[in-house]
């Protein structure tokens, strides 16, 4: 979401989708509140560090981990008390193992892609984190249901070997298929939460995720170019967060949710299934958004009129 007011961005938040939720992420407030940071500081036993303006791993925790773990305790007050009684799915995000190996290096210098041993600890702390935030948000909202988003939009580039090494003059090696299907799939079963995988990269690894025990994919539609990997992954159950939605303007929602019909259409399955699989969303963040409630909003009525309609 835009700004740095975290109040008033859960208050938009439950205000336009009440049924859906989520809690709200500021990265406009700076290191530890982006992405990578804001993640970081979920790892357990895995302190880290800014350094020449990236997040590296470091000997103990300093400045900038607590700073990201202040952000992180204050969200969660306002989550609380603006949550109070709430009894629906409340949604939680947070980045990738892989995603995460590519854009934090290890303490000597290149990114922690670099040592797949690096990485498997990685993958274990991010588990083991995340299943204590997962823990944490239910013991603050004791009625909800804990949705977990799980984000790698760096996952295509590690698969394929695209992520570049610091010179720029090569590339690290990419990681097997196999490899990323087992350590998602160990975190799907450790959570203890359903999970929700979301790329809006380009060649998002569908079947891959589908395979690791995804609920529900949170895909860029108009970046899904091979159909069939979608259509099995749907048609074995596996829910679909459509990104349809622009972030950058205000796209009425008749014209969302006749994307979502189109590309439905397309992929043969019964008009019936859709409003019990599908959920209307942006293509991807909203932090750069002129109008992020007004794109809520249609997003919300796109979904109501797939529903009604």
């Amino acid at each position: 979401m835009p700004g740095t007011d975290i109040s008033e961005a859960q208050r938009v938040v439950f205000g336009e989708l009440p049924d859906l939720p989520h809690l709200a992420e500021l990265p406009a407030r700076g290191p530890g509140a982006d992405i990578v940071g804001r993640t970081a500081g979920l790892l357990v036993d895995l302190p880290v560090e800014l350094y020449v303006g990236r997040w590296r791993v470091a000997a103990r925790p300093g400045r900038d981990l607590r700073r990201a773990l202040d952000l992180w305790e204050r969200d969660l007050d306002q989550l609380t008390e603006q949550g109070e009684g709430f009894t629906g799915t409340i949604k939680v995000q947070a980045a990738g193992p892989f995603t995460l190996a590519a854009e934090v290096d290890l303490a000597g210098g290149g990114r922690l892609l670099r040592d797949p041993g690096a990485v498997r600890d990685l993958a274990a702390s991010l588990t083991e984190g995340l299943r204590g935030h997962v823990d944490e948000v239910r013991r603050r909202l004791p009625g909800a249901t804990v949705l977990l988003q799980v984000d790698e939009p760096g996952l295509p580039a590690v698969l394929a070997g695209r992520v570049p090494t610091e010179s720029g003059l090569a590339a690290y090696r990419p990681v097997e298929s196999a490899t990323a299907t087992d350590a998602l799939r160990s975190l799907v079963a450790a959570v203890g939460a359903p999970v929700v995988f979301h790329c809006c990269a380009a060649d998002a690894p569908v079947s891959l995720f589908a395979a690791a025990g995804a609920t529900a994919l949170s895909l860029d539609l108009g970046l899904v170019t091979a159909l069939d990997p979608l259509g099995e992954a749907l048609d074995a159950g596996v829910g679909l967060f459509a990104g349809v939605a622009s972030t950058d303007r205000v796209v009425r929602s008749s014209a969302l949710a006749d994307r979502v019909r189109e590309i439905w259409r397309r992929l043969g399955f019964s008009p019936a299934l859709l409003a019990a699989q599908v959920v209307v969303t942006p293509t991807c963040g909203l932090a750069g958004a002129p109008d992020a409630a007004a794109v809520l909003r249609e997003c919300r009525e796109a979904g109501r009129r797939l529903v009604e309609e």
